[in-house]
């Protein structure tokens, strides 16, 4: 198993340096459309980068996945809310469980003293 997740791992890792090989041009990102920018006074210099093509793509692809990570975590707030809602109601349970346990028969319920009573048999 560990044989093909290696073997997984290299080809993903051969594919992202052939394209990376392949897209090495240098491509001009603009934060603003050149229209935008000069209403917004900013000059389209000050909203733009360069950066080779490789770097766009890798970039997008690990901005999608934290994108996605933060989403899954956040739909998934409604079950760890309810996780922890049980085990508190479990723990407490068990809390209880141990304190009837340990009480007296005195002072403890009778059908419980009734039950941990040993059993006398008839002669």
């Amino acid at each position: 198993m560990r044989y093909i997740r290696h073997a997984i791992l290299a080809v993903i890792a051969i594919g992202l340096i052939t394209t990376a090989l392949a897209n090495r041009d240098m491509v001009t990102l603009n934060l603003l459309p050149q229209t935008l920018a000069e209403l917004t006074g900013y000059p389209a210099a000050a909203n733009s980068v360069s950066l080779p093509l490789f770097m766009v793509i890798l970039g997008g692809i690990v901005a999608g996945l934290l994108l996605g990570f933060v989403w899954e975590w956040l739909r998934e707030h409604k079950h760890r809310a309810e996780a922890v809602r049980q085990r508190r109601e479990k723990d407490r349970l068990a809390r209880e469980v141990a304190q009837i346990k340990t009480a007296s028969p005195e002072t403890g319920d009778d059908v419980l003293a009734l039950l941990e009573e040993p059993r006398q048999t008839a002669p």
